[in-house]
């Protein structure tokens, strides 16, 4: 298969002749997930894992599989989805985390126009994002990635949706 590289994008050659420049986004699976192939083949998509989250953060994606929506909370990482997934789709091993995102900011953010706005930081419980003063202009979000859980806190509260959990 040819690549072609728009940007910093590659993408191949059926896309770009349709002209279908889009970049596959991050699916974003329950905590615990096994890697994307192995969760596709172990999950019947029986939906136990969305009808027991306390959060309700788990929704189902078009091909009816649990995907998550910090647009509706956060993932409090209760393992309550892990308990009740009997294919083992989700699996909690000790001393794994529960995924490796991690929330970014994007360059919509207001503070990089200059707009004084801290919601991400003030709904982030474990203070991971963090404001580094700039002379002459609102102070800049920077997240700490050791300390950034990746439980999306921060996505909902954001007014211009500036965060990507990634």
């Amino acid at each position: 298969m040819f690549v072609y590289t728009v940007g910093m994008v590659d993408i191949s050659r059926r896309k770009f002749l349709r002209g279908d420049f889009s970049v596959r986004k991050v699916v974003v699976r329950p905590p615990w997930a096994r890697a994307e192939a192995a969760f596709l083949a172990a999950c019947t998509r029986c939906c136990d894992c969305i009808n027991v989250c306390p959060q309700h953060i788990l929704v189902m994606d078009k091909e009816a599989r649990p995907i998550v929506d910090f647009s509706r909370a956060e993932c409090t990482f209760c393992s309550e989805c892990v308990d009740a997934c009997r294919p083992q789709a989700l699996e909690k091993k000790a001393g794994v985390p529960p995924w490796q995102f991690k929330a970014r900011i994007q360059n919509n953010c207001l503070a990089k126009a200059n707009v004084v706005c801290r919601a991400c930081g003030d709904a982030c419980a474990v203070q991971a994002i963090r404001f580094s003063p700039a002379p002459m202009t609102a102070a800049q979000p920077v997240v700490d990635g050791d300390l950034c859980t990746g439980c999306g806190a921060c996505y909902a509260p954001c007014p211009v949706q500036a965060i990507r959990i990634a």
